[in-house]
């Protein structure tokens, strides 16, 4: 029989005061939890100090050295003894009773956590000079701390006025946290990361960052104003962000939001690229991704996410930044109001867009493209044998142009003049030359058709080619929303009711959205179990495969879930309608209706993109034309 252990006494210990140290390294894990919480915490420090140049270096991701130099208002012998202390700082100032506002923060700093916590986990050094025009000694005076033991202040050399801040061997007083650090590349991205969103904050401030000697980052002070924050977020971002960047300004209620948001063609996989600045803080808030995702529902799959960056100013009374030690999470007083904000503007500059897209759209043809060796095969692909184009959309026929009589022969005998016959017609048509391009209408005159699919038209300086389906889905969408705010979308009944075989799950999906899909014009009622009968569908969508539709509808509803708001899964639902309801890739236009589609694409907005964020058009400039066969 082995002896078992003697159970733990729980009879209550006394309580006891925790010496200094070990308070400070309790807290220190609050505050710096990576080197990158380091470097922020002291350049947020430069900046509240006034200064215009940053420079930090590190070295092995920050866990053995990190150095931040800055020409701000530096500190003198007294004031770096009160810089090391917890909870002292230079950032509140008592009010009338004596009383500190803690609710009306300017600053990036105020809590005087981060020094006393660096000092307590790691060896500080701090050299600085004060400003001799703000009543600073002309002497310079430095100290250490290291593992929370502080040394007297000494004279030190330092050239100009600012502040040194050096820290080595991160965590050597706390090793268990030491080792829950991940590789120095990894920290090293952490820090880069950390210092680019103050740096896209401090538009007006020079930023330098080096690692291990190499240097990462190097951004010169922008002007104040509009132009030099996009010019430094282009610097951050990418310079294509510059290029597709839509200007957003909006106030409310006191807030304002200002800023950049790519246009929707502009897009990527992750939301890597989504920044917000809340009174010049840079802050990570779910505010954003639900605002960004509002925004664009109307122009992008749910798998991609545009590039933003906004900065909300609003009274420090309606927002509270004193949530965590760390400083980058808020909580806003009126977060629905904000939310509205940040939509709103984002949708106005989005309307204002028009049918403008992506930069990197035609950027990416132009890099495809090639001069082709002479003598290899032009590459034109015969019309497939037995092709007849599909039965034309009412809708479409009445929305842009009436039908020519006789169209269908017209087009064959084209065909025919240079000896051809259906089988090896070329899949490039070309039309009579019509109206001249002019600089009213920048889409162009269309000047042919390829693959019955894409609409080549020639603008003022350059060439635009169309995708006739995409660009349709979305003119179809914006008119079934249009619509829908007016109330009802006319629809057309069928002369034999169809019935739709569905699973149980899919049929119960729809039936609490039947009023709802009547709104759309698209009347059904429950069959049975698992079935509906489609009684009318949206006149606009002329002939529609309506099993296809109605399954699409069924699972779109599956991956929406009910999380979203009825607006939301309704606009969805308009979007799969249009795609159904859309002129075919394969259908034949003749020039009119051509052109009608890109009059209707100027007119309408966010025409540059379709429902799931493709571009409708691709512009190539005659410049870029030129370059390609060597004109230039």
């Amino acid at each position: 029989m082995t002896n078992r252990a003697e159970p733990v006494s729980k009879s209550p210990s006394r309580i006891r005061r925790l010496p200094p140290g070990a308070v400070n390294r309790i807290a220190a894990g609050e505050v710096i939890e990576r080197p990158a919480a380091v470097v922020k915490e002291i350049v947020e420090n430069a900046i509240d100090a006034g200064a215009t140049r940053i420079d930090i270096e590190i070295e092995h991701g920050g866990k053995s050295r990190i150095t931040i130099i800055d020409d701000g208002c530096g500190m003198g012998d007294e004031d770096l003894i009160l810089a090391v202390e917890r909870h002292a700082t230079s950032k509140l100032t008592p009010g009338a009773g004596g009383d500190y506002d803690l609710m009306n923060i300017a600053t990036m700093g105020f809590r005087g956590e981060a020094l006393p916590s660096i000092g307590a986990v790691a060896r500080l050094s701090i050299t600085s000079r004060a400003k001799v025009e703000t009543g600073g000694a002309p002497d310079a005076w430095s100290l250490s701390v290291e593992g929370g033991a502080m040394t007297e202040p000494q004279p030190a050399a330092f050239g100009g006025h600012g502040t040194r801040i050096e820290v080595r061997d991160l965590f050597y007083a706390t090793p268990a946290r030491l080792k829950f650090l991940k590789s120095d590349q990894a920290e090293t991205t952490a820090v880069g990361e950390a210092v680019r969103r103050l740096a896209m904050a401090r538009h007006e401030i020079a930023f330098t960052l080096a690692s291990g000697g190499r240097k990462m980052l190097n951004l010169p002070a922008e002007a104040p104003g509009e132009a030099g924050r996009l010019k430094r977020l282009a610097a951050i971002m990418g310079r294509e962000f510059g290029d597709n960047a839509l200007a957003i300004n909006a106030e409310r209620d006191g807030a304002r939001v200002t800023g950049f948001a790519g246009l929707p063609t502009y897009n990527r996989g992750l939301p890597d690229k989504q920044f917000l600045f809340v009174n010049g803080r840079p802050v990570r808030d779910k505010l954003i991704v639900g605002a960004i995702r509002g925004a664009y529902a109307d122009f992008l799959a749910r798998d991609r996410h545009p590039a933003v960056a906004l900065f909300l100013d609003l009274p420090a009374e309606m927002v509270d930044i004193n949530v965590h030690p760390a400083k980058t999470e808020v909580r806003f007083r009126d977060a629905g109001g904000v939310r509205g904000l940040l939509i709103g503007a984002l949708r106005h500059a989005l309307a204002e867009a028009g049918h403008r897209a992506s930069t990197t759209v035609s950027s990416y043809a132009l890099g495809r493209m090639a001069p082709q060796t002479p003598g290899l095969s032009s590459g034109v692909t015969p019309m497939r044998p037995g092709y007849a184009p599909p039965r034309p959309n009412p809708y479409f026929r009445e929305a842009f142009a009436p039908s020519v009589e006789g169209q269908g022969l017209e087009d064959r005998q084209r065909g025919f003049e240079g000896g051809l016959d259906s089988v090896g017609a070329p899949s490039a048509r070309v039309e009579a030359v019509s109206d001249a391009p002019d600089s009213e209408h920048p889409l162009g005159a269309a000047r042919g058709q390829l693959h019955e699919t894409y609409i080549v038209a020639q603008t003022p300086d350059g060439l635009v080619i169309v995708d006739q389906h995409a660009a349709h889905e979305r003119l179809v969408y914006e008119k079934m929303k249009t619509a829908l705010d007016g109330g009802k979308v006319p629809s057309q009944g069928l002369l034999l009711p169809e019935i739709v075989d569905l699973t149980t799950d899919e049929a119960n999906r729809l039936e609490p959205l039947l009023d709802d899909f009547a709104s759309l014009g698209l009347v059904m009622e429950r069959f049975g179990d698992d079935a509906v009968m489609v009684r009318e569908t949206p006149a606009m969508l002329g002939e529609v495969n309506i099993k296809g539709l109605v399954q699409s509808l069924a699972d779109d509803l599956s991956s929406l879930g009910q999380g979203l708001a009825l607006k939301e899964r309704l606009e969805e639902v308009c979007s799969s309608m249009a795609c159904h309801g859309s002129v075919r890739s394969g259908r034949r236009l003749n020039v009119e209706e051509m052109n009608a589609l890109l009059r209707q694409m100027e007119a309408t907005p966010h025409s540059g993109q379709c429902n799931h964020g493709r571009p409708t058009y691709v512009e190539l400039k005659l410049a870029d034309i030129e370059r390609l066969f060597g004109r230039r």
